[in-house]
């Protein structure tokens, strides 16, 4: 099994670690409804991507009727 050598220094490890944080997730608009949305992602109020109905939404679904 592969063992380190030396120590690693607490700067190098520091320094190393400066590059997990995260990052703001980017916005675009939506087409169809102009809310903000995700690029890449299906619209998350109308549903739409790419200029086709990809997810059913509540607005988009007809109302059913509970059983019994």
């Amino acid at each position: 099994m592969a063992n380190p050598k030396q120590k690693r220094s607490k700067s190098n490890s520091r320094s190393r670690r400066s590059n997990w944080k995260l990052q703001a997730v980017s916005v675009s608009t939506c087409p169809q409804c102009k809310k903000p949305r995700r690029p890449h992602f299906a619209c998350a109020n109308c549903g739409y991507y790419d200029g086709r109905l990809a997810v059913k939404t509540k607005e988009t679904v007809p109302a059913t009727r509970p059983k019994g």
